[in-house]
Parts: C-alpha cells; sequence; structure tokens
C-alpha cells in the first residue's frame, strides 16, 4: 500500500479529518518557511531562547512580555497571577499555573482526557506500525520511540498529536491514572511543528527532539511523546526537572522512580508551544466522533473511552 493509501486509512478512530491542501500561493509560503528552517541554527536559537526566558532583570523580562502580549493574546484571567509583569521572569509567564477549578478534569474511570490544551494535529487508528503525520505523511512507531523494546506495544493502536500554540497554557498533564515505567531523552532537530511544518518536513515528529515517557494504566500501557521544537526553550516532567536542553545530545535512558499519577495530575512543562503525542495501545481505545484534525481541545475534556 502507498504511504498516501495507509495515511487515508489511519482516520479509523474517530473519523479524524486532515485539513484541506493548502492554495498555490499558500502552499509556497509554506515552503520558504520550511526551507528556512533548515537552514537556521536551530540548537543556539533555542539555547538563547532558554537563557533570555530566565533573566530577572526587570526591564528586560518586561520588554518580553510586552511584546508577546502584543503577538498573542492571552487569557490571564484563568491564571493564578492575573498581572503578567508580576512574573519573576518571562518563563514563569510562560508556564503559569492556573486557578483550582479552571480546567475541570472529566469524570469516569474509562474517560480519556486531553492531557493539554491545544488544536488535534491528528488523531486516529496507528496503521501496523504507522503513524498519520499530515495528508499524505506518516512516520513509524519505531522511528518516533527510538527503537525502544517496547515500541512494538502500540502496533495496531491509536494515536492523537497535539499542537500547543505559544499562547496555550503549557503544562501537560495526564490523561489517565498511570504508574510511570520508563523515560528516554531522544537527541534531534528543533523545526518548528506548527501546520506547515507537518505538512512538508518529512518524518517530523521522528526527527525533532523529544522526551519519550511510557506509563502502565489500569487497561494497559499508554505514551505521552513530549516533542520538542524550534524556541522551545526546555521541556520538563515533575520527576526529572529540566530533561532538554541537554548537556549531550545522545540518547538517554532519565531515572524513572516509582511514581503513579493520577489523571489531571500535571506530568511536565514545556517552554514555548509544542507538541504532545499520546499513543494507547490496541483494543483499548476509541476516541470521541468530535476529535477530529484541527478541532480545539481543552486540558481535563474527554478525548476518548477505554474499551
Amino acid at each position: 500500500m502507498s504511504e498516501a493509501g495507509r495515511a487515508q486509512r489511519s482516520r479509523g478512530a474517530g473519523d479524524c479529518d486532515s485539513s484541506a491542501i493548502p492554495r498555490p500561493r499558500a502552499a509556497l509560503r509554506q515552503r520558504l518557511f520550511v526551507g528556512m528552517l533548515h537552514i537556521l541554527p536551530q540548537h543556539t536559537l533555542s539555547r538563547l531562547v532558554f537563557v533570555a526566558a530566565r533573566v530577572r532583570t526587570p526591564w528586560f523580562k518586561n520588554l518580553l512580555t510586552r511584546a508577546f502580549l502584543a503577538c498573542f493574546a492571552l487569557d490571564m484571567s484563568e491564571a493564578l497571577q492575573s498581572d503578567p509583569y508580576r512574573y519573576a521572569t518571562f518563563n514563569e509567564l510562560f508556564t503559569r499555573a492556573l486557578k483550582p477549578g479552571a480546567r475541570p478534569i472529566a469524570a469516569g474511570a474509562d474517560l480519556i482526557v486531553a492531557p493539554v490544551d491545544g488544536t488535534v494535529s491528528e488523531c486516529g487508528e496507528i496503521e501496523g506500525d504507522r503513524v498519520l503525520q499530515a495528508k499524505g505523511r506518516t512516520y513509524t512507531l519505531d522511528d518516533l520511540l527510538a527503537r525502544q523494546s517496547w515500541a512494538s506495544r502500540f502496533e495496531g493502536g491509536a494515536f492523537a498529536t497535539l499542537y500547543l500554540a505559544p499562547h496555550d497554557y503549557h503544562r501537560i498533564h495526564m490523561p489517565l491514572d498511570g504508574r510511570l515505567l520508563d523515560t528516554v531523552y531522544v537527541p534531534g532537530r528543533l523545526f518548528s511543528v506548527n501546520a506547515a511544518a507537518a505538512q512538508h518536513v518529512p518524518r517530523l515528529f521522528a526527527r525533532n527532539e523529544r522526551v519519550l515517557t511510557l506509563f502502565e494504566g489500569a487497561r494497559g500501557a499508554f505514551a505521552l511523546v513530549l516533542v520538542g521544537a524550534l524556541n522551545v526553550g526546555s521541556i520538563s516532567t515533575v520527576w526529572a526537572g529540566d530533561i532538554t536542553p541537554a548537556g549531550r545530545r545522545r540518547l538517554t535512558r532519565v531515572a524513572s522512580p516509582a511514581l503513579e499519577l493520577r489523571k489531571g495530575e500535571e506530568m511536565g512543562r514545556f517552554n514555548m508551544g509544542s507538541t504532545v503525542i499520546l499513543l494507547l495501545e490496541p483494543g483499548h481505545a476509541q476516541w470521541l466522533s468530535t476529535l477530529r484534525a484541527g478541532a480545539p481541545v481543552r486540558l481535563g475534556q474527554g478525548l476518548g473511552t477505554l474499551s
């Protein structure tokens, strides 16, 4: 079967439609944008963002905040600290906590909930070991999961790729109750992960730097893949702290303590926008019919049910 054919078939769970093919002028702009991504010093720029976002000098921090607010509309009424200039660093504003109850977690032990605020890039069934990236493009589980011994557990399972824009809430929470089994840092590029890059960069999520996390739930294993991107200063987890930027860019198994997290509990954070990929074992999940490419999601809302 052709790659495009596999991509068409992989929409089964939840009937997640891909976005429309861009018009010629828009497609040209997208290709120029992606071409620029290839020549940028991706890691150098992202390290500069990491440093700048943690500067505590008030005038500099406020300058970053003012510029960010001019570009993106933040709903600060949801934040625990609603004044964007009261945060000690720009990174603290970006990874701000929400008020208690701002994101109620949908009830029901069998309900899979959104781990983040964001937008569905793609979702559906994993066709064998191939995951849909965008219309006409797929990548393999082995590539995404860096050939970990547990990658085969998700063949034929279900996936949901969730994109976080810069204005979104950037803490990552648990979609189900789970016991931590493994944490792996995978080095890679730092392409943007927006829709244009997903359409034009082959194997995007399997090429970018990422953190793999594996959990055991009541009805089988699930994985959360935290994908880095251009200007993502860091990826952290609640048990290991900052995992990126890494001192040495080589595949590393990160210490994973005996830890159980409840559905809705925080498990990690991004600095700047990026992508989370949720993987579930075959026969364990059915996405809701409302879950489709382009749909906005909010932390805690129902995405699907456990079989």
